[in-house]
């Protein structure tokens, strides 16, 4: 086992990325934080409809004048679209800190992940145009679609249309090798039109600590006394397990983890070919709390006990980590897709909200 020890002058997160395949990207297209997280050994930033309205509001000394200036450039356009056009202005800006990393790894990293309207999950054409659309926005963008049975008709369509892709919206094993499979049908279509295959840094996303959180408010609803600090390995193993099982079908794209509740959704990780991409202020932590770094940690199982456990308390641990836990079809209503899917679509419509009251202040 080759160990960084917490008490090394090197930072833990900066000693990873330079001495594993293990890549670190910011959850957030903040340009401050994200600035910042590159010199910790960051080579790519995630977004969301709720990081993008967090990003704009902690900056609103330069949001709020430039969405008056947009405003009277689109004098007949509405809250949402100006509160998009925002979100893509601040999406571009990103990424062109990433381009260097972009350049460097042939695009395998450098990438800006922006997410497509929450509100037009329910229809795969047009998830497919807007991903089009923001893949344009600059060379190094890849285009979060969410992992349910529409998102994953969009996800191959895209593919093959040539956008790089992040499922979102994904909590399960199932789903993410649903996606692996969606990716390598997308790229498989473009192979046999004669269509160029370069490197599209696809990424599929599994949010291991929201996953964390669904069973925990299952626990709770059901009144079940779980075994202290089990349920925070839920993720890690979900996450685990996919990683093992893209590495075995030689999948084109990589596992993403994301949805930090604890060090562990990092620390557990290291050492897999994947993107682990925390939030800034958890970075500042890791580093600031010195977390040891396994090189190989990804090859060490959750405890058994623990999974086992998981399984015979709460049926849907066995959804999220079983490869038929759920079908496609399923996907959308387990419960925390419906919880996150909220979530985004309150977000846009906060979003809309902060517009109005640039267009429309109060008396």
């Amino acid at each position: 086992m080759t160990q960084h020890s917490g008490n090394d002058a090197v930072l833990p997160l900066r000693y990873a990325a330079e001495n594993s395949p293990t890549a670190l990207w910011n959850d957030s297209a903040d340009p401050r934080e994200l600035k910042a997280s590159i010199g910790f050994g960051a080579v790519g930033a995630t977004c969301n409809p709720v990081i993008a309205l967090t990003a704009i509001q902690n900056d609103l000394d330069t949001w709020r004048p430039r969405l008056e200036q947009l405003a009277a450039e689109y004098p007949s356009e509405g809250e949402s679209k100006l509160g998009w056009r925002v979100v893509k202005e601040l999406s571009v800006s990103a990424a062109a800190l990433l381009e260097p990393a972009f350049e460097a790894s042939g695009g395998r990293n450098g990438r800006l992940s922006i997410q497509t309207d929450p509100r037009l999950h329910r229809n795969a054409e047009a998830l497919v145009a807007q991903a089009v659309e923001f893949s344009q926005l600059a060379k190094n963008i890849i285009v979060k679609i969410p992992a349910t049975a529409t998102g994953i008709r969009a996800i191959e369509e895209a593919v093959y249309r040539g956008v790089s892709v992040n499922a979102t919206v994904s909590f399960t094993v199932a789903q993410a090798v649903a996606v692996g499979e969606a990716i390598e049908r997308g790229l498989d279509r473009r192979a046999a039109e004669g269509l160029e295959n370069h490197e599209f840094g696809n990424v599929v996303t599994i949010m291991g600590g929201r996953l964390d959180d669904w069973l925990k408010d299952v626990a709770a609803r059901e009144r079940l006394l779980i075994e202290p600090g089990y349920l925070d390995w839920a993720g890690v193993a979900a996450l685990k397990k996919a990683y093992r099982i893209f590495t075995e079908r030689g999948f084109r794209s990589r596992i993403l983890s994301a949805a930090f509740r604890t060090h562990l959704h990092w620390s557990e990780l290291i050492g897999g070919d994947l993107v682990i991409s925390p939030p800034f202020d958890w970075q500042v932590r890791i580093n600031e709390n010195r977390i040891p770094v396994d090189l190989h940690r990804i090859d060490e199982p959750v405890d058994e006990r623990i999974i086992e456990t998981l399984r015979a308390r709460i049926p849907d641990f066995s959804r999220a980590y079983d490869v038929d836990g759920m079908t496609p079809e399923e996907f959308e209503s387990f419960g925390a897709a419906r919880k996150t899917l909220r979530q985004f679509l309150d977000a846009d419509a906060r979003l809309d909200a902060l517009v109005r009251d640039v267009l429309v202040p109060a008396p």
